[in-house]
């Protein structure tokens, strides 16, 4: 830590993550009250201790000299590639996909971290290949390191990161400078992706898809009922909620996963709209001030790893809650730092402490906190 200039740490970065952060802790002992099955399984204690862990993880890796993970960058895809693979035959299988690994205490799920991974090592080829970004080669050799980690993520089968993982390759690639005609290539590829996998896709995801576009009025279970439920939820709350704990719908448990994908909506049910619009402003402030550190970093690579890591949090946060809203079909993507999940609470912890050591030495003496 010596040589750190600590005055440069971005308190107002760290302040907003940890409201947001104990805000979704202090939810999800309200989602899951009365619910005996999940409360014995302690999960208000266990997102507690990944949140201690995951600020301490914010203060280590802000003291490492971002520089260090591009020397790792080679290591640190390869041993990603490899434990996805190790995951491919040996993952615990839950709701139809080997997404984790079972320790027996905690479930790991390594494709949270895998996005992370992800930012390092695409930042560092962009920034090592910045003055070759209109070379069409570069773009594919960055296309091709994309897919060799998104592809056992598919395999899960786990559809929703692997789009984030190509969201956040589209925005580092946007950022670095590719040419007009080249981004409008790449992004009507983005939009024919969908339609030309869809005969692909395993039967739940297919299912989510068409009950999205065609939904049954008249379903009492499934993907569209907790839909319906989580609409009932945000307008029963009104402008200032129902109070917290209050909720009827989270309480009655009529809101399925209400601790995990669908907290917003029992947020809005208790908060209110009020409530709903002050979390969106702490998420937008974290946004903000990643965008801001990566205005001010010293270099492109710590420029894009600020960049990637907003983007990861916006993307996550606009999916997450236009499902809440059935604006988009259901995903499993969570809210970040609120909703329930060790491995996402984690992993995006390491990203703002990436972001963090961006800031730590940030070529300006001090940036605005405006």
């Amino acid at each position: 830590m010596r040589g750190v200039n600590w005055r440069h740490f971005d308190f107002w970065l760290l302040g907003a993550v940890a409201i947001l952060t104990i805000f979704g802790i202090t939810m999800i002992r309200s989602a899951i009250a009365g619910n005996i099955e999940l409360q014995e399984l302690n999960l208000v204690r266990r997102q507690l201790i990944f949140a201690i862990l995951g600020f301490v993880v914010v203060i280590i890796t802000a003291s490492i000299d971002y520089h260090t993970w591009s020397t790792l960058n080679q290591t640190m895809y390869v041993g990603m590639w490899v434990l996805l693979a190790i995951l491919f035959v040996t993952g615990a299988v839950f709701f139809g996909s080997a997404r984790w690994f079972d320790t027996g205490v905690i479930l790991i799920q390594p494709s949270e971290l895998a996005k992370i991974v992800m930012i390092l090592v695409l930042a560092d080829f962009f920034s090592r290949n910045q003055h070759r970004i209109h070379d069409l080669r570069v773009v594919i050799q960055s296309l091709i390191l994309t897919i060799g980690i998104v592809i056992w993520i598919l395999l899960q089968p786990n559809l929703s990161t692997s789009i984030v993982i190509f969201v956040i390759w589209f925005a580092l690639l946007f950022v670095s400078g590719l040419k007009p005609k080249h981004l409008f290539a790449f992004l009507g590829l983005g939009i024919l992706a969908p339609i030309v996998s869809f005969p692909f896709l395993v039967d739940y995801q297919r299912d989510r898809i068409i009950n999205f576009l065609f939904p049954d009025p008249e379903a009492r279970h499934g993907e569209i009922y907790n839909i319906q439920q989580a609409l009932i939820s945000i307008g029963s709350g009104g402008l200032l909620g129902k109070g917290y704990g209050h909720g009827s719908q989270v309480q009655l448990r009529f809101l399925k996963v209400r601790h995990s994908d669908f907290i917003f909506s029992a947020i809005a049910e208790e908060f209110g709209f009020i409530g709903t619009l002050l979390v969106l402003l702490l998420l937008l402030f974290v946004i903000y001030r990643c965008l801001l550190v990566a205005k001010h970093a010293q270099d492109a690579f710590g420029g894009l790893i600020a960049y990637g890591v907003a983007t990861l949090i916006a993307f996550q946060a606009i999916v997450n809650i236009g499902v809440n809203l059935n604006l988009l079909p259901a995903t499993g993507l969570t809210l970040p730092f609120v909703s329930y999940g060790g491995s996402s609470l984690l992993s995006i912890l390491l990203g703002i402490g990436l972001v963090e050591s961006v800031a730590l030495r940030q070529k300006a003496l001090e940036f605005s906190t405006a």
